[in-house]
């Protein structure tokens, strides 16, 4: 039951997806509960790839992907495009860890924030239209659940940094057991099994450079993370994996593998 519970709240925390009123809020459940997110990110992707089939019938492959986009951001709130905008304001505009967290903690969004976030979604947009139509819907369901491992695994690389939790009124999960961790990392590359292809598993590589040098970028300018770090490593990661599939493609397409 502590388990559901735990899910439940995952759930909850990063979708709008309604949850039964017996699971509640607990900061405990909270800081327990990330193993979970890769599992979240696969309902996420299947429902994204539940608008793209349905679309697919209807609308150009172009619309059907952008109908799906929607469908995904309506269904987290825009829980992580929210924490990348204030990354791309805060590291944009700070230039001390004291400015970079005041920046982020701001409600409101700047022109760096925008502009990254504008940049970042039609990236995502033109990378998934790219991707052989054949590759799209597992492609979706795999990237929201695979990113989310990512982010998860900086819970375990590095340290919470925000002192006042008060200062924003997101909260945020910052614990990360080892069992946690891996229970994740399972969860999000076994989701690469349903492309029945090993070389999928080449895409990884790119993943985990992206992951260590975002690990690298963080630390050397506020020295962790904090949550809005975390969601622009799951759509960071995510881009990245669109583009990888893309890479690999064109490659197994020309020979060279």
């Amino acid at each position: 039951m502590n388990q559901i519970k735990l899910f439940f709240t995952a759930l909850m925390f990063i979708t709008r997806i309604p949850v039964p009123k017996w699971v509640g809020y607990s900061e405990e459940n909270l800081n327990k509960c990330n193993r979970y997110f890769p599992l979240v990110g696969i309902i996420i992707g299947l429902f994204g790839a539940l608008v793209y089939w349905c679309m697919h019938f209807i609308f150009p492959n172009n619309i059907s992907v952008l109908l799906s986009m929607i469908a995904t951001i309506l269904l987290t709130g825009g829980f992580h495009e929210d924490g990348f905008a204030d990354v791309c304001d805060g590291f944009g505009g700070g230039w001390t860890k004291e400015k970079i967290l005041e920046i982020m903690k701001d409600s409101r969004v700047g022109a760096y924030g925008m502009i990254g976030t504008i940049l970042l979604l039609l990236l995502k947009f033109l990378a998934i239209c790219s991707i052989p139509e054949s590759l799209i819907i597992p492609a979706l369901i795999a990237a929201h659940s695979i990113s989310r491992t990512f982010a998860v695994s900086t819970m375990f690389t590095l340290p919470y940094v925000r002192e006042d939790e008060l200062s924003k009124s997101k909260p945020v999960t910052k614990n990360l057991h080892k069992s946690d961790f891996w229970i994740a990392t399972i969860t999000g590359i076994a989701t690469l099994l349903i492309f029945n292809n090993w070389k999928i598993y080449f895409t990884i590589i790119p993943l985990i450079i992206t992951k260590v040098w975002l690990d690298k970028y963080f630390k050397k300018w506020i020295g962790g993370y904090v949550g809005d770090c975390l969601g622009t490593i799951q759509q960071l990661t995510e881009v990245v994996f669109y583009l990888s599939i893309i890479a690999l493609a064109r490659i197994l397409e020309m020979g060279l593998f």
